[in-house]
């Protein structure tokens, strides 16, 4: 490692002088991935093409099973980069080399919109975002020490409010230029905010603290003295939060390919089916506030809002939504003609899942990971989006598979 970088933290009272580098990079980094995955299933079932340049689209039962199966091997990946981070390379150097090759990922898809380009730079994204995806959170809670612990809190909220911003732009401006100037220039501008993002990280780096690595002796020994303690009750809450993450994630899938059944002006505004996903990160925007500010402390006078006790609301929560669409689905297989509004409340409700179960996990889960394996604790986390995604493409492939089969 550098001499020159700093591999302990200030004692000083204020946020950490790195926070605004890692922060800026998510924003970046998340409009990138955001952005490409907003317009995944309709490039596949609407714009893909073969070698000679002749349609080659899914249909819409495949790209969906496709579209989670790559969204699970992203959430599964994290494993090799906290491994890669707390083993050997220690997170900042992590990050720069596989966001590289996310980088690649973005320019592949751009330059090449046949099927062999989607497995390409979907397998390089899935490497890259995955793998850098805990070592970010991680190397985010590395900059403090006990003097500014306190301020933990607010910069979790301010790093959440970066991703949920560059979600929201994105998914308002890829499928505008997917509709607009095609496959090439919308995955394009993806690769582009990249690149940036992994300059401003860069940039960021005598501005960091970089915590070496623990060395994968080091993982062994903390996994084996806090795997009953720690590890074992955090993936026993994991399993229940993967149930959330397929249901949530068929918002680009699922709600996407509903609301091209949906008449398209909401409010006097015409949306194309994929830009509704946005409505997303602005609830987050909007909604996250109220419920730290407000919401929780009403709450708490009549009921403990412990962490586990808010992801289980949102468990119940997130149900609603899905009574909602399946509602709306209902009307649509009934003839009714139905505007794209229909779809907000089911957003409303998600949202607020959202809030009550992935930003608190999320913040518990650092709080209770071994110093040691901080990175490895987050892809632990990661992967219960991973294994909700994978169940959700195997059931719809085993369902296509069913109502293929003869009688």
């Amino acid at each position: 490692m550098n001499s020159s970088y700093r591999t302990t933290p200030s004692r000083s009272a204020t946020i950490p002088e790195g926070i605004p580098f890692i922060i800026a990079n998510e924003l970046a980094e998340r409009f990138s991935y955001y952005g490409m995955r907003a317009i995944l299933i309709v490039f596949m079932t609407h714009y893909l093409v073969d070698a000679h340049g002749q349609p080659d689209l899914m249909s819409p039962e495949a790209a969906t099973a496709y579209y989670h199966l790559f969204i699970a091997i992203t959430y599964l990946t994290p494993f090799f980069g906290a491994l890669l981070a707390d083993g050997c390379l220690g997170k900042y150097r992590t990050i720069i080399l596989l966001s590289l090759v996310y980088c690649l990922g973005h320019f592949v898809l751009a330059l090449d919109i046949t099927r062999t380009g989607l497995l390409v730079g979907q397998s390089l994204i899935a490497l890259g975002a995955g793998g850098i995806k805990p070592c970010v959170s991680a190397h985010l809670g590395d900059q403090f020490s006990d003097s500014n612990q306190a301020k933990l809190n607010s910069v979790f909220s301010w790093f959440y409010l970066a991703i949920n911003t560059g979600a929201f732009i994105s998914m308002l401006l890829v499928p505008w230029l997917l509709e607009h100037y095609g496959a090439a220039v919308a995955f394009a501008l993806p690769g582009v905010l990249m690149a940036l993002a992994t300059f401003i990280f860069w940039s960021g780096r005598y501005r960091f603290v970089h915590i070496p690595a623990a060395g994968f002796k080091a993982i062994y020994a903390s996994l084996k003295h806090t795997g009953t303690t720690t590890v074992i009750p955090l993936l026993s809450i994991y399993g229940f939060i993967a149930v959330f993450w397929s249901l949530f994630d068929q918002i680009g899938s699922a709600w996407v390919l509903q609301a091209e059944h949906l008449h398209n002006q909401i409010f006097g505004i015409t949306l194309l089916p994929a830009q509704l996903q946005a409505a997303n990160p602005l609830l987050i925007m909007l909604l996250t506030p109220l419920f730290y500010q407000w919401l929780y402390p009403r709450l708490n006078h009549y009921w403990p809002l412990t962490y586990m006790n808010k992801m289980t609301i949102g468990l119940f929560i997130a149900a609603l939504a899905f009574a909602w669409i399946t509602w709306v689905q209902l009307q649509i297989d009934h003839g009714m003609m139905l505007s794209i509004a229909w779809q907000l409340p089911a957003y409303v409700l998600l949202t607020a899942a959202e809030i009550m179960i992935s930003v608190t996990c999320l913040e518990f889960s650092y709080t209770q990971a071994p110093y040691a394996i901080k990175s490895l604790i987050m892809a632990f986390y990661l992967a219960s989006v991973g294994v909700g995604n994978l169940l959700t493409s195997l059931l719809i492939l085993y369902l296509s598979i069913a109502q293929a089969l003869p009688g």
